[in-house]
């Protein structure tokens, strides 16, 4: 399914998308050192294993962020959105493992069409990452600037 358009969204309408994925120990040291972050807590077993009360490493919240809303996409935004305007509301209340399993429910909050821009409107969502227990681990909101089908 392509992304939808501004018009085809609906405040309320909730996405379970279909697209699961396992976060490696390969995706956490890659995109840790890729971003220059060197905490031991994300990329140094025996570190986290002996340092820290969690006893593994902890994926790095920005991939997860990145992953949650990477999910998303293909259900919602894959073609029709100009730009993402923002993300507030970011809480990761439990972490995320490697190996754990991660999928994804977005929910339309609110849409408005553009004052400035009458092809296109923003559209509000709130993005929710579960892991395999279905155990919350990451949300935010975030608002996306949104292609529309016409003008009105």
């Amino acid at each position: 399914m392509p992304g939808l358009y501004f018009e085809e969204f609906e405040e309320n309408q909730i996405f379970r998308h279909a697209i699961t994925r396992t976060v490696t120990e390969t995706d956490n040291i890659l995109f840790s050192t890729m971003t220059m972050n060197p905490a031991p807590l994300h990329i140094d077993r025996h570190y986290a294993e002996t340092r820290t009360e969690f006893g593994q490493p902890l994926v790095n919240s920005l991939f997860t962020l990145g992953l949650m809303i990477g999910i998303s996409v293909h259900e919602t935004t894959m073609g029709t959105t100009i730009a993402n305007l923002g993300m507030t509301d970011v809480i990761f209340p439990k972490p995320v493992f490697q190996g754990d399993t991660l999928r994804v429910e977005t929910r339309v909050i609110s849409k408005r069409r553009s004052k400035s821009r009458p092809q296109a409107g923003i559209v509000t969502f709130e993005h929710k990452a579960f892991n395999q227990r279905d155990v919350e681990v990451a949300s935010c909101i975030r608002q996306a600037f949104m292609h529309a089908k016409s003008e009105e």
